[in-house]
């Protein structure tokens, strides 16, 4: 992995780095943070990926441009929560605490980092539920499940049966959340993404394909939300 800098204005940082599963050259702009990667295959030289950076440096720029500032959560925010809209409040209370359609936080401690620890709490909940439901459903097991707040995937499952997902889909609406759990479920008896493995989400979730459709459309905003200083 190396990084290059496109100079001009602003210049822009560039990571590099090689793939053996990648079968051609791709840009990718993180709508997290901005970051910027190119990934080439094995075999491709250093300089013909630098000569797809130049000729892509145009739309770089302008997708850069687009790119909205993630904000930090305080008190007055609105977050989303199992994709309804919630407005964060001071409470009375020692921790944050979901009420009706408000997220009451302590006046004595930060309101982002009490907000993060709630939703993960929630989420971690919501997707060991959705997950063991499933995984009842097709009468196998998983090993471990794990929450982390990822940028490139909404979940992951291992060769070994260990369930990722990211946190952020508790403020999904409740079929996304779901359809991704059962996504990475389905990894367990078709570890690919053959035709036999969508035939086995969409036995778990009919209405699969509108849930992707959603987190491609909407996922960045899921990310638009800052939760630490």
């Amino acid at each position: 992995m190396g990084r290059h800098t496109l100079e001009g204005n602003p210049p822009i940082d560039v990571t590099l780095r090689h793939s053996a599963r990648a079968r051609r050259l791709s840009l990718r702009v993180s709508r997290l943070d901005g970051r910027v990667t190119l990934t080439m295959p094995d075999y491709t030289p250093a300089r013909e990926g630098l000569a797809f950076l130049q000729s892509k440096e145009d739309w770089l720029r302008g997708h850069i441009a687009k790119l909205r500032p993630a904000r930090l959560v305080d008190v007055g925010s609105e977050v989303l929560f199992r994709g309804r809209i919630v407005r964060v409040v001071e409470g009375t209370g020692r921790r944050a605490a979901l009420k009706k359609d408000v997220i009451e936080v302590a006046a004595s401690k930060p309101a982002a980092a009490q907000i993060k620890a709630l939703l993960r709490h929630h989420a971690r909940d919501a997707l060991a539920e959705a997950s063991d439901r499933y995984a009842r459903s097709l009468g196998c097991s998983y090993t471990r499940l794990s929450i982390r707040d990822t940028r490139s995937r909404w979940g992951s499952c291992s060769a070994q049966g260990t369930l990722m997902y990211s946190w952020r889909l508790i403020m999904a609406p409740v079929p996304v959340l779901d359809y991704v759990a059962a996504h990475e479920v389905a990894h367990l008896v078709e570890m690919n993404h053959q035709p036999a493995f969508w035939q086995v989400v969409a036995g778990l979730c009919p209405d699969y394909q509108s849930h992707r459709h959603w987190l491609r459309n909407h996922g960045d905003t899921l990310h638009q939300l800052r939760f630490d200083d």
